[in-house]
């Protein structure tokens, strides 16, 4: 019996703390005063989960320990120098303040000049603003948390800033919104890299979305509609007893006895989505269920859920998640 959980809590040590590969990509993750514990993590965990083929560091601007914006204090085990060695570098949130943001400490700005050219370049939420400072956005679309978006553009008005969606990929550069957008960034790093089945089994590890695409809006603050049974509510619950059928954006406007302008209307104030891309979103979900808990065929799960035919579940499925339904099933039922 010990013997057993010895080796059961040797295979979990191993999945959850492997050791680099030799001629691992070397990430490091720059921790500046302020810093989000939250944010801070999740290079660590979501790269650090992908088999040993990323080796991911912790610096500092000067080596010493960082002040959190919690009630804690973190010590990096690595000073700027590492930075120069990194394949790609990763900066975290950290508590922005007007003087700060206006004026980027001197030493994250020294500590950044030490980063290779041709390193790639990645900011979870207001990290974008010490990439602005450097200068590292001008002519760039980016993003940061819609909360700071317009702070963010008084003081960069050089950076194209999109504050509506998780995550912008320029190839060397990246920037993402605030807290779970940076696990999307770094899983679309790992996708990018290694492909879809690692990026998954990734996922899988850290028990997280696999994939949301960058595009998608940000979960900005907005007054819900009080609730009511005269809103969309029930017509979306009827929709999802349904998902097998045709479902016209006029039938779900009859069930709500609304118009279909109204209804539309309506469905996005209460959803943040139309109703054509809800229903798709609520057909995939329901597909990626029965690929991963069935042996159904692809052309039999795709008309269970509504696709017309197997090939738009193909060209849906590939657009979120950048497989094909085989891989897909193929990755998570061998996961699971």
């Amino acid at each position: 019996m010990l013997t057993d959980t010895a080796a059961r809590t040797a295979e979990l040590e191993r999945r959850m703390r492997p050791v680099p590969r030799p001629g691992a990509h070397r990430v490091v993750v720059l921790a500046l005063d302020g810093v989000y514990p939250f944010e801070l993590g999740i290079p660590h965990r979501v790269l650090g989960s992908a088999e040993g083929r990323y080796e991911v560091r912790s610096a500092s601007v000067d080596g010493l320990p960082v002040r959190t914006d919690s009630d804690l204090t973190v010590t990096p085990g690595h000073g700027p120098e590492v930075l120069a060695e990194a394949d790609t570098v990763v900066i975290p949130p950290y508590a922005v303040t007007a003087a700060s943001a206006a004026a980027a400490d001197p030493r994250a700005l020294a500590a950044l000049a030490r980063v290779r050219p041709g390193t790639r370049l990645v900011s979870i939420c207001t990290g974008a603003f010490l990439l602005a400072a450097a200068g590292l956005l001008d002519g760039r679309r980016a993003t940061t948390h819609w909360a700071l978006a317009d702070h963010f553009r008084e003081l960069f008005p050089q950076v194209e800033l999109d504050a509506g969606v998780l995550f912008v990929d320029h190839g060397d550069v990246l920037t993402s919104a605030g807290a779970a957008s940076g696990v999307d960034v770094c899983l679309h790093l790992v996708r990018e890299d290694h492909g879809s089945e690692v990026a998954n089994q990734v996922a899988r590890c850290c028990v997280v979305p696999p994939y949301r695409d960058g595009g998608q809006a940000q979960y900005i603050e907005q007054p819900l509609p009080p609730a009511s049974t005269t809103g969309t509510g029930p017509t979306r619950d009827w929709a999802l007893g349904r998902l097998g059928q045709p479902l016209s954006l006029d039938e779900m406007a009859a069930h709500a006895a609304m118009s279909t302008r109204t209804f539309a209307r309506r469905f996005r104030e209460e959803t943040g989505l139309s109703p054509g891309r809800w229903l798709t979103r609520q057909r995939l979900r329901r597909a990626q269920h029965l690929l991963e808990s069935s042996d159904l065929p692809v052309e039999r799960v795709a008309h269970e859920v509504g696709f017309a035919t197997a090939t738009s579940l193909r060209r849906h499925l590939a657009a979120q998640a950048g497989v094909a339904p085989s891989a897909y099933r193929r990755t998570f039922r061998a996961s699971v």
